[in-house]
């Protein structure tokens, strides 16, 4: 198996950062197999969605109203709201695992990777590739 680590820099607010691009560079010369790209963080994670188009700020008002940056979370610590950040994985989960032909990631036409993060506390995320060949 094939692994790296990405760093991704989110900034200090509430983002869906496209990652397509690196994680096809990952794997382009990979030949056939499963790219998996887990966020080993508490507070983010991945997404397979149309990005451009304003679905990326969609998903964003969407989680904020499910999940609001206010002070209802039992967990406390960090800025305003940071709870709900630690919900976040359960909503959008810390993985996702992609078919892979002939080292291209086999993606819906408007489909595209993205790193999700909600908490602004920490502008700088790791993003594990993993290749595991078919």
């Amino acid at each position: 198996m094939r692994s790296e680590v990405l760093t991704v820099r989110t900034g200090n607010r509430a983002a869906v950062v496209d990652i397509t691009d690196e994680v096809a560079a990952f794997v382009r010369e990979l030949g056939d197999g499963l790219v998996h790209v887990f966020v080993p963080h508490a507070t983010a994670g991945v997404a397979i969605i149309e990005t451009g188009a304003g679905s990326d700020d969609d998903l964003l008002t969407a989680l904020e109203h499910v999940l609001p940056a206010d002070n209802r979370w039992q967990h406390r610590h960090g800025s305003p709201g940071h709870g709900r950040d630690h919900v976040l994985p359960a909503f959008v989960a810390p993985y996702a695992s992609l078919p892979v032909l002939n080292g291209r990631i086999a993606l819906g036409t408007w489909q595209s990777i993205c790193l999700v993060d909600t908490n602004g506390d920490n502008p700088t995320r790791q993003v594990r590739l993993s290749f595991l060949a078919g």
